[in-house]
């Protein structure tokens, strides 16, 4: 992947962190510039941003110190990524990466064609959360 699309996903993904870009604002940017969707793996602490030809590229999280929990913990997980959507005041990426992790969520994966997110957790549960319309 050429050096100007890794740095446009860095620049998403510490706007995420920083909280300077809203998350629609960073599916678009991601979407305009060709790539398919990317996966969060809260065990590896990495993002991977993919583009439609396969292509890729693996960039580190911010360091966390909570581990993801045994449990799936479904219904908190939902409310957690409810939280995020309506983006109150308190609200930051940060926060909600730690917070999924102690509710058992190993990771997810965004696919901006299929407008959605699969939430999964250690022993491969899921819950499929729908873009907002």
């Amino acid at each position: 992947m050429d050096t100007q699309l890794i740095a446009l996903a860095q620049n998403c993904l510490n706007a995420a962190y920083e909280k300077t870009m809203a998350f629609p604002t960073i599916i678009g940017t991601l979407i305009a510039a060709g790539f398919e969707g990317y996966v969060v793996d809260y065990r590896r602490n990495t993002t991977t941003y993919f583009l439609s030809d396969g292509d890729n590229a693996v960039l580190e999280n911010q360091p966390s110190k909570t581990m993801v929990a045994a449990t799936f913990d479904q219904p908190g997980i939902h409310a957690q990524i409810k939280w995020a959507q309506a983006n109150p005041p308190d609200y930051s990426y940060a926060a909600f990466c730690e917070n999924v992790k102690a509710l058992g969520c190993a990771g997810y994966i965004v696919s901006f064609s299929g407008r959605r997110v699969l939430y999964y957790g250690r022993t491969a549960e899921l819950h499929v959360e729908h873009f907002p319309q």
